[in-house]
C-alpha cells in the first residue's frame, strides 16, 4: 500500500523526452496564473469558442470539435458508449490498443479482436477481410493510430477509405499520442471520431481531451438510448452551440494555457508542426539504426515516438537513470514485457532535432556508444 510521500516543490529539473508528457514552453505554463473567473461568465465563452474554433482551424476540419477537462481515456469510453450497440472490431497490435478493446468489453460490448504481434502494424486488406468473413454486424471499428508501446503508426488513412465503404460502421480513431505532431486529412478519410490528449503532441499540460466528431457520428448518437453523459456528443456540442461554452466545470487554467500554445501552432502551422516532427523522427530512427536497431515493422515508424531495439544489450533501466542524474534529461524504458528489450524516445511536441541530439549525445556517452 502506497504511503504519503511529502511534494516538496524541491526538485531538478527535467527535460522530458518521454511518450508524454513532453516539454511545454514557459509562455504557456504562464498562461495558467491568470486570476481566476467563472466558468459562466462572458469571459469563459470568449475562451473556449477560441480554443475550439481554433483548433478546427489547425486540423483543418469542418466537423465538430470537443474539448473537456480528461484524459484521452474519456473517448476511448464515450466512443464506445456513444456508437456501438452491440459489435466492435478492435485491430489490436500493442497496449494501448488492446486497452481499448478492454475498455469496450468492460462497457459489455461484444468485442472482435483483429491480432497483430507487437511490432507490426494494422493492414487495410485485414480488416476489410475481418468485416466480411465475419457474421456480425460491426458498429464500430477501432484503431490506434500511433501505437506508442511499439512505435508503430497504423495507416489510419487506409484503413478509414475502407471503413467507408461500410456507411452503418463508423471509424474511431485513439489519436492520443500523435494528433498536433503527424499531419492526418480527418475529414478525407471517413474517420467519425479521432481524439488525443493535451500533453503529447499539442505540447500542453495535461488534463484536456480533444475530440473531433463527423456529423454522421453525433446522428448516431441520437438514435441510442444509451450514451455517455460527460462525454456525450449531444450533450457536449449542443450545450456549445447554444452557449459556447462546456457543459460542466471545465478546468479553466489548463484552458488558458490551450489558448496560447493553440496561437503558437496555428502560426506553425498544422503542414510545417508535420515536418518538424517528420525530420525529428527520420533523425531518431537514423540513429537507432547506427547503434542499436528499430522494434516496429520496417515502413510504419511513429514520427512521435521511436521505439528501439536494445540490439546491445545495454542495462535499460540503468541507463535511464544515468542520463537522468548526469545531464537531467527524461527519456522512457520499453512498455510491459518487451521493457529490456527496448526503449523509446519521445520526440513530440516543441522539441526540435538539436533537442534530441543532444539526448542522444547523452545516450552515446552514458551507455560508451
Amino acid at each position: 500500500m502506497s504511503k504519503k510521500r511529502e511534494y516538496t516543490g524541491d526538485y531538478p529539473d527535467k527535460t522530458l523526452y518521454i511518450p508524454g508528457p513532453t516539454e511545454v514552453p514557459d509562455d504557456v505554463i504562464d498562461a495558467m496564473a491568470e486570476p481566476m473567473f467563472g466558468h459562466r461568465m462572458d469571459r469563459m465563452t470568449d475562451l473556449y469558442t477560441t480554443i475550439v474554433e481554433d483548433t478546427k482551424t489547425f486540423l483543418g476540419t469542418d466537423n465538430d470539435v470537443i474539448i473537456l477537462t480528461a484524459s484521452g481515456t474519456e473517448f476511448w469510453e464515450a466512443s464506445t458508449l456513444n456508437l456501438v450497440d452491440e459489435n466492435i472490431l478492435v485491430p489490436t497490435c500493442g497496449s494501448f490498443s488492446e486497452r481499448h478493446a478492454n475498455v469496450a468489453e468492460r462497457l459489455g460490448k461484444d468485442v472482435d479482436r483483429l491480432e497483430y504481434e507487437w511490432g507490426e502494424a494494422v493492414k487495410p486488406e485485414d480488416v476489410r477481410g475481418a468485416i466480411e468473413s465475419s457474421d456480425k454486424h460491426y458498429d464500430v471499428v477501432a484503431c490506434v493510430m500511433n501505437e506508442s508501446s511499439t512505435g508503430v503508426r497504423n495507416p489510419i488513412e487506409e484503413i478509414g477509405d475502407v471503413v467507408d465503404e461500410y456507411p452503418d460502421t463508423y471509424f474511431v480513431v485513439d489519436a492520443v499520442s500523435s494528433l498536433g505532431g503527424d499531419l492526418v486529412d480527418i475529414d478525407e478519410h471517413g474517420i467519425d471520431v479521432i481524439f488525443a490528449s493535451t500533453q503529447k503532441a499539442f505540447a500542453m499540460p495535461p488534463g484536456l481531451a480533444v475530440c473531433v466528431v463527423s456529423e454522421a457520428a453525433y446522428d448516431r448518437e441520437l438514435e441510442k438510448d444509451e450514451t455517455s453523459w460527460y462525454g456525450g456528443f449531444q450533450r457536449c456540442l449542443d450545450y456549445y452551440d447554444r452557449k459556447g461554452q462546456t457543459h460542466s466545470t471545465p478546468a479553466i487554467p489548463i484552458m488558458l494555457a490551450y489558448r496560447k500554445q493553440m496561437k503558437h501552432m496555428l502560426e506553425e502551422t498544422h503542414e510545417g508542426r508535420d515536418e518538424r516532427h517528420r525530420e525529428m523522427a527520420e533523425y531518431t530512427r537514423e540513429w537507432a539504426r547506427e547503434h542499436f536497431g528499430l522494434y516496429p515493422e520496417v515502413g510504419y515508424e511513429s514520427q512521435t515516438v521511436t521505439c528501439i531495439e536494445n540490439t546491445q544489450g545495454i542495462d535499460v533501466a540503468e541507463t535511464i537513470e544515468a542520463v537522468s542524474e548526469e545531464y537531467d534529461m527524461v527519456f522512457s524504458n520499453g512498455y510491459g514485457d518487451i521493457g529490456e528489450e527496448t526503449f523509446r524516445i519521445g520526440h513530440m511536441g516543441e522539441h526540435t532535432v538539436e533537442s534530441i541530439e543532444a539526448l542522444t549525445d547523452a545516450i552515446e556517452d552514458v551507455a560508451g556508444l
